[in-house]
């Protein structure tokens, strides 16, 4: 199998040096705290060459709702793995006690698990309202 050649991107030989107000500085310095590879050269190259420029904005508000989700998660994911222990062992044994022990045990877990539904749901809407009203 042959390797492709890489594309080859001009030259970059000539340096520009500009001076320009605060105020201009400032606005590149905020187009800059949002772009992802933060070089100022690089940012005003894309300009240069009207390349699109990727703002990315962060919600710090936003940041105690992915924490909560976060543990909803994990929480979730425990109950989860503990139903499937129960179940292996509601399988392993063929005695009916065993059996209906190993059931409400299940159920207890699943019980725990609906709080946990519940309230992800409710978190769920209320960040659908939030960005899906526009």
């Amino acid at each position: 199998m042959t390797k492709k050649k890489a594309i080859q991107k001009p030259l970059l030989n000539h340096v520009i040096a500009i001076r320009i107000d605060d105020t201009k500085y400032n606005e590149l310095k905020t187009l800059l705290d949002g772009n992802e590879p933060n070089a100022m050269s690089r940012l005003l190259r894309d300009i240069l060459y009207n390349e699109p420029v990727t703002v990315y904005a962060k919600d710090p508000s936003l940041d105690i709702v992915m924490e909560e989700l976060g543990r909803l998660r994990a929480e979730i994911k425990a109950i989860g793995v503990n139903i499937n222990q129960i179940t292996r062992q509601f399988n392993t044994y063929p005695e009916p006690q065993r059996k209906a022990l190993y059931a409400k045990m299940a159920f207890k877990e699943h019980l725990a698990l609906q709080p946990k539904i519940t309230q992800l749901l409710e978190i769920i809407s209320q960040l659908a309202k939030r960005w899906l009203s526009e």
